[in-house]
């Protein structure tokens, strides 16, 4: 089984919500964790309510990416453009991807309209995070 590590910075959404999906769409094939170059310390509620949305459970803790310097990976994954920018060496350059996805903590305004950026952002992620790592599987 391959290993995708999803870095971001706080992981708290994005990469939550992408090594939740792989877990769940991809699992036999691929085994994710994720993490963040400055983890928030939670993992954003609203990410997890998405994901309840979908049939997916998650029970993630945000991570320092640190904790993950003596693991293998066939592939890290940036999800924001400041974790693309900011990984750290020690994991790669050959087997890096980003794609980068929207920060649904940043929206702002009602409460529906938040709910719909955390509901687009995991969609994306669900389309295109498994197409991603179909790709890698070789």
């Amino acid at each position: 089984m391959k290993r995708v590590l999803f870095l971001c910075t706080g992981n708290s959404c994005r990469s939550q919500m992408a090594e939740a999906i792989t877990n769940h769409k991809l699992a036999g094939e691929w085994q994710a964790v994720s993490a963040g170059t400055q983890p928030a310390g939670f993992v954003h509620p609203l990410a997890l309510q998405v994901l309840e949305e979908i049939g997916i459970h998650h029970t993630g803790q945000s991570k320092h990416v640190d904790a993950f310097r003596q693991d293998q990976f066939d592939l890290v994954v940036t999800v924001c453009d400041s974790a693309a920018e900011t990984c750290p060496v020690w994991l790669g350059p050959g087997r890096r991807v980003h794609l980068g996805f929207r920060d649904p903590a940043a929206a702002s305004g009602s409460t529906e309209y938040v709910l719909s950026v955390f509901r687009q952002v995991r969609d994306e992620i669900a389309e295109q995070i498994p197409a991603l790592l179909r790709k890698h599987a070789d």
